[in-house]
């Protein structure tokens, strides 16, 4: 351990986020490999720790005996300051190597809120800030997660984007890099060559040009790259890699359990969620390959609880053998079993019953809409009667908590919507009233709210966003119109919100305002301890961009975008129709119930969607 390292530990918050060594992680001759690679998460150790895909990346890029791939986290922000004050670099946890060490650094983004926070990272390894200022071939620095399907805004700082699901294809990349690496290949070659890789997008191939009013007016691939980077998907997930022996953290981090991923994509098509199309065609495992690989993950971490992660959990067909054949191994052990993302239209006291064996947890239910209108608008096919019945179910079995997920901001949405939010809570207080098994213990009704954020790739992404101060307003609307003690309601704020929407629908023009807001300071602004608003609009005012055109604009369904190089699977077409369902409040059916030709059965390969 560097001797600057051992005298900063004692200093900071959670010194175990700094040191590595913990059990299972894995550890390379970094003599016998021909690439090292740094993946970082942008964000806090005990935020990367509990992502289940950079688990499953982390030990796919190292099944490559020449790659030894290690993992990097943001610090926080007193271990920032000390290692300034150091003159300690960034480092990887495995090797305790410095980035400058590594010949490639890999980021996983999921959210847009860390932008700034890849940037600060990229300094931190010592490397120019620009893609176009790293003229050498290595490092090279390429980014992958949800938010590579609109890379709009990074487009300066990052080599290439990875689109879709990375367990193939980081190891294509990576065998090609080594090629690249070996034969002495300029950068702008390896760009060219990576381009050919199904799902690698790489910026520097694309020309963009704009209009007098600042829309996009032209996408332009040059040098072979193609005009669409189709994403890539795993087909079959019961042969996809799984790590069984995943690390097990050194210290307390946001989900200390095993994660056990049921199924991709979602049955559901709600209107308004990006994910429930970005991740499609519907693949699942079997149920039987999840019940082996969580009893072996579980006797190789030694962890106490077992989650079941999918868009929709309670939609998995063999949902009641897979928790008998979990529970016939937790039960005896004390080892609990959590669904989360239960939908209120098919909770089932069977279901119920298996999950409070061991131990018994809240309820949560995104209804998102406050009037069977609005649901059906947002085509979120779940009724009232659908909830209290659920609701009802629960109270019996002596469940006392439940939280309900709202979106305030959605296309259509009324003050007659917001006022039937509290109403929905009072019924389901009611409910309570008379189904609870013991009235002693009380019960608490939890209501909360987010900004709708209008999302690249779903059907939503032509609407606007509420200003600022008319969500304000719609909040005080629901927060009055809730008058009971047991109803508790939690809001998201605004701020975020808005510089979210500017970033999810953003085009290269933002890379000024990113960089400008990191020289001032901007780092993990996922955490409101760090994030400041008024360094978001100092910087949108700076450099002559306006919120209002990224958020609050509605666009014209004609208009180029500026992901409209990205193809995720699912027609444009499709999402016009859906949007204009919305209008109507007409429901689509499922996918189980009937196709509706949204095009992702097309990166099957023969396959087929599990819908």
């Amino acid at each position: 351990m560097d001797k600057r390292l051992e005298r900063i530990l004692p200093r900071v918050q959670k010194p175990a986020r700094y040191t590595g060594g913990e059990y299972n992680q894995i550890i390379k001759d970094k003599t016998q490999v021909d690439l090292r690679l740094a993946f970082c998460f942008p964000d806090t150790y005990e935020i990367g720790m509990s992502n289940l895909g950079m688990s499953i990346l982390y030990h796919t890029m190292n099944s490559l005996d020449f790659v030894w791939c290690e993992r990097v986290f943001a610090p926080w922000g007193d271990m920032y300051e000390e290692m300034k004050k150091a003159g300690l670099p960034l480092y990887a946890l495995e090797s305790g190597d410095s980035l400058d060490h590594f010949d490639a650094i890999a980021f996983s983004i999921g959210y847009e809120m860390a932008y700034t926070t890849v940037l600060d990272m990229i300094d931190q390894a010592g490397l120019p800030l620009h893609a176009a200022e790293r003229t050498e071939l290595l490092p090279l620095v390429f980014a992958g997660g949800s938010a590579a399907v609109n890379a709009e805004p990074m487009a300066d700082f990052i080599d290439l984007f990875v689109v879709g699901e990375g367990e193939e294809m980081n190891n294509e990349l990576l065998t090609l890099l080594r090629r690249a690496k070996l034969e002495n290949w300029s950068k702008r070659d390896f760009l060219k060559a990576a381009a050919q890789i199904g799902g690698v997008y790489v910026p520097s191939l694309y020309d963009i040009a704009y209009n007098d009013d600042g829309t996009v007016a032209s996408i332009t691939p040059k040098d072979g790259a193609p005009e669409k980077v189709l994403k890539r998907i795993l087909v079959d997930l019961d042969s996809a890699p799984y790590p069984t022996n995943p690390i097990v953290p050194s210290t307390e981090v946001v989900h200390d359990r095993v994660n056990l991923e049921l199924f991709r994509g979602c049955v559901r098509g709600c209107r308004f969620c990006q994910a429930g199309y970005i991740y499609r065609p519907i693949r699942a495992k079997k149920y039987e390959t999840l019940v082996k690989q969580g009893i072996e993950a579980l006797k190789n971490t030694g962890h106490e609880d077992v989650t079941l992660l999918s868009l929709s959990s309670s939609d998995y067909r063999s949902l009641p053998q897979l928790c008998d054949g979990l529970l016939d191994y937790c039960e005896s052990r004390s080892i609990g079993l959590s669904l989360p993302s239960l939908r209120a239209d098919n909770f089932s006291m069977e279901i119920m019953e298996k999950l409070q064996k061991v131990r018994k947890s809240g309820l949560t239910f995104a209804v998102e809409g406050g009037s069977q209108r609005l649901r059906d608008a947002i085509n979120k096919n779940v009724t009232e009667d659908d909830l209290l019945h659920t609701c009802a179910i629960a109270f019996a079995g002596g469940w006392n908590s439940v939280k309900l997920y709202y979106m305030l901001g959605l296309p259509t949405e009324t003050d007659e919507d917001i006022v039937g939010i509290a109403d929905m809570a009072g019924r389901i207080l009611h409910c309570w009233r008379e189904n609870a098994k013991n009235k002693n213990r009380g019960v608490k009704i939890t209501v909360s709210t987010s900004c709708f954020i209008p999302k690249p790739h779903s059907p939503f992404q032509w609407e606007p966003q509420i200003s600022k101060e008319e969500y304000l307003r719609r909040v005080n609307l629901l927060r009055t119109s809730i008058n009971s003690r047991n109803v508790v309601y939690n809001w998201h704020d605004a701020d975020t919100s808005v510089v979210e929407a500017v970033l999810s629908r953003g085009d290269r023009r933002l890379g000024k305002v990113l960089e400008e807001v990191w020289r001032n300071g901007g780092r993990l602004d996922a955490w409101t301890d760090y994030f400041s608003f008024e360094r978001w609009m100092d910087a949108m005012d700076k450099h002559g961009l306006s919120v209002s055109f990224y958020a609050e604009r509605e666009r014209d369904v004609d208009e180029v975008l500026p992901w409209d190089m990205i193809d995720v699977g699912v027609r444009k077409d499709h999402l016009r129709r859906e949007r204009e369902k919305c209008y109507t409040s007409t429901l689509s059916p499922d996918c189980r119930h009937q196709c509706s030709a949204c095009g992702a059965l097309r990166l099957m390969e023969g396959g087929k969607c599990d819908g």
